[in-house]
């Protein structure tokens, strides 16, 4: 009878074990993310400014559009391949990093792995207010081409230039700019120029004519301001209040454009978004460059070094850095040079010519007169580069793809008054170059 009793009690322990075990379990692992609940929020905050309609990517908008590429989405995420982001992490730290955090990739990935679910539509995230056909909030102005840039299907087109008044009648600060081709697959870099009413840089040439830089003599060649740059897979330039750039009143806008043929005929007509600041800023931004064209990169070599520097003629204020090269870009860097030889890397970068990004400082860096920036390229010529058009040739600094540049934007932060031919008014240093 003991035995019977002590059979049964211990009968009744194993159960009492195994519920608190399976009710400990249920508790531990989570429920499944959904797509409204968990998903949406991480693609709205991360993703929709490329993927959306219209865009340069294909849409995550709904549940159908993200469920349909999940397996790519959950790849791209894992391997941090998407959002690009192309900074070293051991050196800077940037305002507009769109990368994923830990916690985000693994709810991306749980989504997929555990069956993508769409869950309840009533959690959805309202949607982003996005301006339809640009990624800057509705512009106060558009200023177009006044006249569609023909391009042929095959061959070199040389970079092409289209002036467009803005018959500004006051002077404009400008908070956010963007720039938007009609036909952003030929598109292999721009340059806005902004050109004031006393400048007689191009002024035997009509405006809204487009000509290209062979038509005429120095065409290519100004001291003008740069009002924006736009490369594969660049954003919008957004500056934060107090921080605008200048565009004097009765300026023009000279557009550069370097377009790429891609097979079949076709036409581009751009367009330049503008947001005005809401009142005059503390501060103008100035865009200047280090710039090296002249170097030979031998064939077959798979490191080659190219470097530019520079020394700021006054006090600035370093707020971001743009890198500009071609298809054997490998890698590049900007560095700070103390005067006691000491090199401080500010950036690096793995180089991907389809993804020519902005890099923003999360903090700005003031910057005393003297100091001395360094830029510093390195591309591979060798047969190891996928992209290298041919690795039997040397290459030199050229316009086309099949050339090579090397060139380090970087904006800077100044007084309002103080414009960029005002501030290369030296105080007894040599300036970095600027173009």
């Amino acid at each position: 009878m003991n035995s019977r009793r002590a059979f049964v009690i211990a009968i009744v322990t194993l159960a009492a074990a195994f519920l608190q075990n399976s009710a400990a379990l249920s508790q531990s692992v989570p429920p499944a993310p959904t797509f409204y609940r968990d998903v949406q929020p991480i693609l709205q905050k991360r993703c929709q400014s490329c993927h959306r309609p219209g865009e340069m990517a294909f849409a995550l908008t709904t549940y159908e559009e993200a469920a349909s590429h999940a397996r790519a989405i959950r790849e791209s995420v894992v391997t941090k391949k998407m959002p690009p982001w192309l900074a070293d992490r051991n050196y800077g730290h940037f305002a507009n990093d769109p990368s994923l955090s830990p916690d985000e990739i693994k709810t991306v990935s749980n989504w997929v792995d555990r069956g993508a679910k769409e869950g309840n539509p009533h959690n959805t995230a309202a949607p982003l207010r996005q301006t339809e056909g640009w990624n800057i909030r509705t512009p106060d102005t558009v200023l177009e081409m006044p006249k569609a840039v023909p391009l042929p299907a095959r061959g070199d087109i040389d970079y092409t230039y289209e002036i467009v008044p803005t018959r500004f009648s006051e002077d404009r600060w400008v908070q956010m700019a963007e720039l938007r081709p009609s036909s952003r697959e030929h598109v292999h870099h721009a340059v806005v120029y902004i050109r004031p009413p006393d400048s007689k840089w191009l002024r035997n040439v009509p405006p809204g004519v487009p000509f290209t830089h062979g038509d005429l003599t120095h065409a290519q060649w100004t001291d003008s301001d740069i009002l924006i740059i736009y490369a594969p897979g660049s954003s919008p330039e957004v500056w934060e209040p107090g921080k605008a750039k200048f565009i004097p009143a009765g300026s023009d806008l000279v557009i550069q454009m370097h377009y790429m043929a891609m097979g079949h005929a076709a036409s581009d007509r751009t367009s330049v978004g503008l947001v005005f600041a809401k009142q005059p800023p503390a501060q103008r931004v100035l865009t200047l460059q280090l710039t090296n064209d002249h170097f030979v990169i031998p064939s077959q070599d798979s490191d080659y070094r190219v470097e530019a520097r520079g020394s700021l003629p006054n006090d600035a204020t370093l707020l971001s850095f743009f890198p500009h090269m071609h298809w054997r870009g490998k890698r590049f860097e900007y560095n700070l040079i103390h005067t006691d030889g000491r090199i401080e890397p500010l950036l690096k970068v793995r180089w991907d010519f389809e993804w020519q990004l902005t890099y923003v400082l999360a903090t700005p860096r003031p910057l005393k007169a003297g100091t001395v920036l360094q830029a510093v390229a390195w591309y591979d010529n060798s047969r190891n580069n996928p992209h290298n058009p041919d690795p039997t040739q040397e290459v030199r600094w050229g316009e086309q793809t099949y050339d090579e540049m090397m060139v380090g934007f970087f904006d800077v932060a100044v007084a309002a008054d103080i414009d960029k031919w005002k501030y290369f008014l030296r105080g007894g240093t040599s300036g970095a170059p600027a173009h």
